[in-house]
């Protein structure tokens, strides 16, 4: 299998981007330490291009906003009562929700920032220009806590992510990726109610590295598996681009969402193996089985 064309495309793709930061860290410099200037705007900047990054490449009918996602306590399908006993619950703000607004509706909108039900959520994304120690427990608990508000009967839960420009975690007493992965178990193997769709599928930043959870296995629905790839930075920087259409793109097109075929889209290197693999995460509720 070739693909080489598109794997090219989204390389040249995120080297755009990266080179548009750049420009921005230059105009609006900082004289701390690396960034730029004024760490609000460095944020939202970085939201603002992997926004548009994604958009980019997503169907029309996918909004990629920022906002909350509210799950009320009310009839679903005008007759469905299965939400009687709860109550009226929302997530914290959210950096990149992917919404099919298409299909449906919106509680609230100021611009680019949205209040929406959970059905229509394809994918959550915490955005970080550099990714610190203390974000991975913090921004995997606020993924977690979404994931579950968009648990709906039939529906494929979103896909999550969490994603950055530069990476500061570095550990001199243990590896790296070793330690990402004990703070993901800590926050995973405690939790009684946890499902596979809540164990997040893809940590990595954009021209270095990237964490994936691979595709549940038939015979172990529950169990998450975890592999971590470094990146060629002459060759591969799509694979960060690429880990997260395929994953977004796989809840849009899911059986259980539409009955459009999925597109050939993506184009990982033929034969090119993990660099690491990092272990198993087992959930207590299976995931639904992907076709």
């Amino acid at each position: 299998m070739d693909g080489s064309r598109v794997q090219k495309l989204f390389k040249q793709e995120v080297e755009s981007m990266l080179k548009v930061y750049k420009n921005f860290e230059t105009l609006i410099p900082s004289y701390r330490g690396l960034g730029a200037g004024h760490k609000g705007e460095d944020g939202r900047f970085v939201e603002n291009l992997i926004r548009s990054l994604l958009i980019r490449f997503l169907p029309n009918e996918l909004e990629v906003v920022t906002g909350f996602i509210m799950r009320p306590a009310v009839k679903i399908g005008g007759v469905n009562r299965e939400r009687k006993d709860e109550s009226d619950k929302h997530s914290s703000q959210l950096d990149i929700i992917v919404y099919n607004s298409a299909q449906y509706p919106i509680y609230l909108r100021s611009n680019d920032t949205v209040i929406v039900p959970p059905e229509g959520v394809i994918a959550i994304i915490s955005v970080k220009k550099t990714l610190n120690d203390a974000d991975i427990k913090h921004e995997l608990n606020a993924l977690k806590q979404a994931s579950k508000l968009c648990r709906c009967k039939n529906l494929r839960s979103p896909f999550l992510a969490l994603v950055s420009m530069n990476n500061k975690i570095a550990k001199r007493k243990v590896d790296t990726f070793d330690w990402i992965f004990r703070e993901m178990k800590s926050i995973y193997e405690k939790d009684k109610d946890l499902s596979f769709d809540d164990i997040i599928g893809y940590i990595g930043t954009l021209n270095h590295w990237s964490i994936f959870k691979s595709t549940p296995s038939p015979n172990s629905p529950q169990n998450a598996r975890f592999v971590q790839f470094n990146h060629n930075h002459r060759t591969e920087n799509h694979l960060g681009l690429q880990f997260l259409l395929t994953g977004i793109l796989s809840v849009y097109y899911d059986p259980s969402r539409t009955n459009i075929s999925r597109p050939g889209f993506t184009a990982f290197p033929s034969r090119r193996p993990h660099d690491r693999e990092l272990g198993i995460i087992v959930s207590k509720l299976p995931a639904q089985i992907r076709k």
